[in-house]
């Protein structure tokens, strides 16, 4: 019955205190890359301590073999008296339903998602191609529109979409900036992420959690595609074009683009001085992100590891580690 307890408590911890410890933490946008790893490392350790959960507690009416038994290093037995739980074959078989409830769950918003992404997507690359024309010196459409935007549709046939305002308010340098930005997205499949965070939304929106990741990972993808786009201009440039997009600009639900809510709290964090996270820093962020992914499977398998420990049973009379 350890294991089970032990998984809800650290859910709960999770899900109380997983948030707020990481928008406090100032690394985040330091390292986007980072911050990116992290939030998705919260959601999936909360998404598998649940599940993990409900098959600790399923554990003792799981029909074990003697030969599975001795894969792990211990028998049927001894992993049942390890797992065991108060209330017998029902709270078990709850857990083993729980779990798969929740899995089930979580791949049907995600299925769900993608396709609907997908589809509106294609509408909007319809749509796009009806009225924009290809510019003859930039890999992008442009549209005829008198407020500035800059976007992208990811997918198969991924396009740049730039309007004719666009054009007139950016410079040569802030246009390359631009572009460079909504290529990272592309080329970093930005989308992927937002929809692995919606999906999570989508299938528990009751957890806070989930709506602070994925409002995290929203800005989190955006700095990663600045960052990148600072990398062939400067940052100054980059900041100023993001300026002149956030005036009026509007992107379409299907796509990512340079300007949107955060570009101004991205602006003051490209006008400040660049502080890169260094090695150290790095380093220890990328131990604790992995150790928040791994803490569900410790503590499932710690009751495992007990049964290891305990002598074999016999098995037709005949011991299993013979």
């Amino acid at each position: 019955m350890i294991a089970p307890v032990v998984l809800i408590l650290l859910a709960a911890v999770l899900v109380a205190f997983g948030p707020m410890v990481l928008k406090r933490s100032t690394w985040l946008e330091r390292s986007p890359r980072l911050g990116v790893a992290a939030w998705q490392a919260l959601s999936i350790s909360l998404v598998s301590t649940v599940v993990l959960a409900g098959l600790s507690l399923a554990v003792p009416v799981i029909p074990w073999t003697a030969d599975l038994a001795h894969l792990v290093r211990a028998c049927a037995m001894a992993l049942q008296e390890q797992y065991s739980t108060p209330g017998g074959a029902i709270v078990s078989s709850t857990g083993l339903l729980g779990a798969a409830a929740v899995m089930a769950r979580v791949a049907y918003s995600l299925t769900r998602g993608m396709t609907a992404a997908a589809r509106s997507r294609s509408r909007q690359l319809e749509a796009v191609g009806m009225i924009a024309s290809p510019h003859e010196n930039l890999d992008a459409l442009v549209i005829e529109h008198a407020a500035p935007a800059a976007y992208c549709l990811p997918g198969r046939n991924s396009q740049i979409v730039l309007t004719s305002a666009t054009l007139s308010v950016l410079d040569p340098k802030q246009l390359d900036a631009v572009l460079a930005h909504e290529r990272a997205h592309l080329h970093g499949r930005h989308h992927l992420i937002l929809a692995a965070a919606d999906a999570l939304l989508h299938a528990f929106p009751g957890i806070p959690a989930f709506r602070e990741a994925r409002a995290a990972l929203g800005r989190l993808v955006e700095m990663m595609a600045d960052d990148d786009a600072a990398e062939s201009s400067d940052r100054m440039t980059v900041a100023t074009a993001l300026v002149r997009l956030a005036e009026r600009s509007v992107t379409p639900a299907a796509a990512l683009g340079a300007g949107g809510e955060s570009a101004l709290s991205r602006v003051r964090r490209l006008l400040a001085p660049a502080r890169p996270l260094g090695t150290g820093r790095t380093v220890v962020a990328t131990m604790a992100t992995g150790a928040l992914l791994a803490m569900p499977v410790f503590f499932a398998i710690v009751p495992a590891a007990a049964a290891g420990t305990m002598p074999p049973c016999p098995v037709d009379g005949i011991s299993t580690s013979a």
